[in-house]
């Protein structure tokens, strides 16, 4: 998706555990909101932050926290902060004790090639999903248990109280109508509407949607960046 956008000055940040070391005692989504926010304290500007996945719901919990960092932000992760969320399957193991850490044993210690195929089925390119399969690891597994279990509920429902400091800031909500991971399209909308955000839904699109048609989630950022300035309209974007 990066090579189709075609700007310059993009940061790609790895966050710890996932591409960079993780630190003794860090994990928590609130160690990652500091993280984040420490990062993009070296900018010399406020800058556009996007976020896929819990990357989504660290850029929602900065947009809340410090909005003086950024220009804009964007997430496909909201629904994590409607008050109803329900944690998917996997999350659900992954914070109980025990069962969690058999699952990720298993999941990340798996043969590179193993993990390969897992992210495969879920419809990311087969170069791609090498690569990330390459990335993963018994720190990676480490760092998904602290993560989930520290925003097991009520903690986001808790969180997403404070969602309507996010609309200090221009706001997109990119919704991937095949998303099985992110709650309904409606509870979606809502809670972007409680963080003043605009929303982008993209039809027949998935959880990786940035991977499974580069192009179409390239003009969706480009679209929503060449409109930071101007109120929102009350109506999001709809992409068929």
């Amino acid at each position: 998706m990066l090579d189709v956008l075609g700007r310059e000055g993009v940061t790609c940040l790895s966050p710890p555990g996932f591409g960079a070391h993780l630190p003794d005692g860090f994990g928590t989504r609130l160690d990652y909101r500091d993280w984040l926010i420490r990062e993009l304290e070296t900018f010399d500007e406020p800058v556009d932050l996007v976020g896929h996945d819990w990357g989504g719901g660290h850029v929602v919990a900065v947009a809340m926290a410090r909005p003086d960092l950024l220009r804009s932000w964007v997430s496909d992760a909201i629904g994590i902060y409607h008050p109803e969320y329900v944690w998917h399957d996997l999350a659900q193991v992954w914070q109980t004790p025990g069962a969690g850490e058999q699952n990720v044993a298993e999941r990340f210690g798996a043969p590179e090639p193993a993990r390969a195929a897992v992210m495969e089925a879920r419809g990311i390119d087969r170069a791609v999903a090498a690569r990330l399969a390459a990335g993963q690891g018994e720190e990676m597994g480490r760092a998904v248990l602290r993560l989930y279990r520290s925003a097991a509920q009520p903690a986001m429902a808790d969180a997403g109280r404070d969602l309507h400091l996010a609309a200090a800031r221009p706001g997109l909500c990119v919704l991937a109508a095949e998303d099985d991971l992110a709650g309904p399209i409606t509870a979606r909308t809502r809670t972007a509407e409680r963080a003043g955000a605009r929303t982008a839904v993209l039809e027949g699109l998935g959880h990786w949607w940035m991977v499974q048609d580069p192009a179409r989630a390239a003009g969706t950022l480009a679209t929503f960046w060449d409109g930071v300035g101007r109120p929102p309209l009350g109506s999001g974007v709809r992409d068929a």
